[in-house]
């Protein structure tokens, strides 16, 4: 019997939330009150155009580019083991990458006991360079984002509410 789609996708979410709050501890653990890897020993490219384009003017590390990496695979690890794809089945990765990235970040600052929210500022976080009512400017564009392919990945229910 197949599962209804809004159930599948608030399955999803969930288990997103909780991958999320378990890599947000393991960051927590190996950055300490250091974000984006400030004090790690990786290499660093501070400024480039592309960083500005793609990374949001944050600094790119090998700890970012590797981790990045290995969570990307480890998204699209199920479609290969179940031998599947399709754009839909692309659409949900992503969005759903994109949510894990949100809650993780957010998370990094809250559980950390360096940060929690009320340090969870512009003025505290130099790393995210834009912010908008609050937050990140990637929090609110991932966020847009992540609606519009979860809606095309479940047939475009998301229109229908």
């Amino acid at each position: 019997m197949p599962v209804p789609e809004l159930t599948q996708f608030l399955s999803t979410l969930a288990f997103v939330v909780v991958l999320a709050f378990v890599f947000a501890k393991v960051e927590i653990q190996i950055e300490g009150d250091a974000g984006w890897a400030a004090n790690l020993p990786t290499w660093r490219v501070e400024e480039h155009w592309l960083l500005t384009i793609f990374w949001g003017g944050r600094a790119m590390t090998g700890y970012h580019a590797w981790v990045m990496s290995f969570i990307v695979l480890v998204f699209h690890l199920p479609a290969l083991i179940a031998w599947q794809w399709s754009l839909q089945l692309e659409a949900r990765i992503l969005a759903s990458l994109m949510v894990f990235w949100i809650v993780e970040d957010l998370l990094w600052f809250i559980l950390n006991p360096a940060f929690g929210l009320k340090r969870f500022r512009a003025a505290h976080v130099p790393w995210h360079k834009h912010w908008v009512l609050g937050a990140p400017v990637d929090y609110w564009v991932f966020t847009a984002l992540s609606c519009l392919l979860f809606g095309y990945s479940y047939g475009g229910w998301a229109w229908r509410f």
